[in-house]
């Protein structure tokens, strides 16, 4: 196997500053944290349509995250309250999405790992990953999901624009330490991360160990994801890890993988970065939407009568506002399951599954109907142009198309079905 040059990297993992030590004392429980994500949404808002055209790495985008505060807002609440409670968390990661969806995206991700070993309890080791990756202001990227069966240890197809996985997987070096090898590709945050979670298959037990892994390295490798259609300011790529060690320290746990053994709230983790995600598909439909009416009012204030534009955008907040109802309904329930805890029974995990199918079928229907109308509402010399011309109204299409594409929405509606003809309870097995 070849090895890819090393990613560049920025010099520093967080612009030093008073407003940077500001960020870091704040704790979830400030009432300023609204408007420090709406002034962030209105900063990325300005400059997003250039930044998506460049496709350049996120570093700068990264910063400005740090800079607020948010990747340590984001991570599971503690006595000290340095993380947000469920429902904030995804208020601020769909306010960000609406702005830029490739940015809602790489906190939609590390939002879930930093829940990582909160999710996995007992089976998790001494590390409390939020509460340390708040502490040293990192951004996390990766996935706590574990490699796909069918195509092998660690397998499987990659995000859209990255190459499939070969691996990895993890060789016990003793005394609990590991060497991991391999490759894979990841949906976010890979080129830009402070840390990557990696899931991979222990070589001599089958387990499947959740690690922590240092993307600085230099035995980690980064192949950022070329020629994006969508989501290109996300952080996509391919990490080959070329015999990386790994300290019986950075071992942040073991996946349950047999359904027998597993509790219901562990199952949680894949629901709740589904749920995150479907966050981020509401936020474009709501920024695209959104925008678009500022086009219309500016451009066609003749057509403020015009029946087919009234009727066009009615039937488009009608689906924004449906979609947000469905979504928010989801998000209650998850928020009462995560308090719930080790308490979570097996009917309430099955509700919870499919309020979250629910959502994301909703969502990513009203996503790319709402981003596919708006541009015969705009007025079509306005729309993007190989030159760079226009509001780029087709960028929000594209960030919808990339982020829904992976989840099939018959597989979504069967479950939903199934459960409520047969009463079928959805497998508690990872991922869900």
């Amino acid at each position: 196997m070849s090895t890819p040059k090393k990613s560049a990297k920025r010099p520093t993992s967080v612009p030093a500053g008073p407003a940077a030590d500001r960020a870091t004392e704040r704790t979830a429980e400030d009432g300023i944290w609204p408007r420090v994500t709406r002034e962030l949404a209105d900063d990325l808002a300005v400059d997003a349509l250039v930044r998506d055209r460049a496709g350049k790495v996120p570093f700068d985008e990264v910063d400005r995250l740090k800079e607020a505060g948010l990747p340590a807002l984001l991570t599971a609440p503690g006595p000290g309250g340095a993380g947000a409670d469920w429902r904030t968390a995804c208020g601020v990661v769909r306010e960000i999405s609406a702005a830029d969806g490739s940015i809602g995206e790489l906190l939609a991700h590390h939002c879930a790992l930093a829940w990582t070993t909160r999710f996995l309890g007992p089976a998790a080791g001494p590390l409390d990953l939020g509460a340390r990756a708040a502490r040293e202001r990192w951004l996390l990227a990766g996935s706590a999901e574990p490699p796909s069966p069918e195509n092998g240890p660690g397998g499987g197809t990659g995000p859209a624009g990255t190459p499939a996985s070969t691996g990895p997987v993890l060789t016990p070096a003793g005394g609990g330490a590991y060497v991991l090898h391999g490759r894979r590709a990841f949906a976010s945050g890979v080129t830009v991360a402070d840390r990557l979670v990696v899931a991979a298959r222990c070589t001599q037990t089958g387990d499947l160990p959740l690690v922590l892994v240092d993307p600085a390295h230099p035995a980690v490798f980064t192949e950022p994801a070329a020629e994006r259609v969508g989501q290109r300011l996300a952080g996509a790529g391919t990490v080959t890890f070329d015999r990386v060690p790994i300290a019986a320290g950075d071992v942040l746990g073991t996946l349950p993988h047999d359904e027998h053994a597993v509790a219901p709230y562990p199952t949680l983790a894949p629901l709740a970065l589904r749920l995150l995600l479907v966050q981020v598909a509401l936020g474009i439909a709501e920024g695209a939407l959104a925008e678009a009416r500022d086009v219309s009012r500016a451009g066609h204030a003749a057509r403020g009568g015009d029946p087919f534009l009234l009727l066009a955008y009615g039937e488009l907040a009608t689906s924004a506002h449906t979609a947000a109802a469905v979504v928010e309904r989801a998000t209650d329930a998850l928020a009462h399951g995560l308090l719930a805890g080790g308490a979570l029974g097996v009917e309430e995990r099955t509700d919870i599954a499919v309020l979250v199918a629910a959502a994301e079928t909703v969502a990513h229907r009203a996503a790319l109907d709402i981003t596919t109308r708006i541009l015969e509402l705009v007025d079509p010399a306005t729309e993007s142009d190989p030159h760079g011309g226009g509001p780029g109204f087709d960028r929000f299409w594209r960030n919808a198309r990339t982020l829904t594409a992976p989840v099939p929405p018959d597989h979504r509606l069967r479950d939903i079905g199934d459960h409520y003809l047969n009463g079928t309870h959805a497998g508690l097995t990872l991922p869900a």
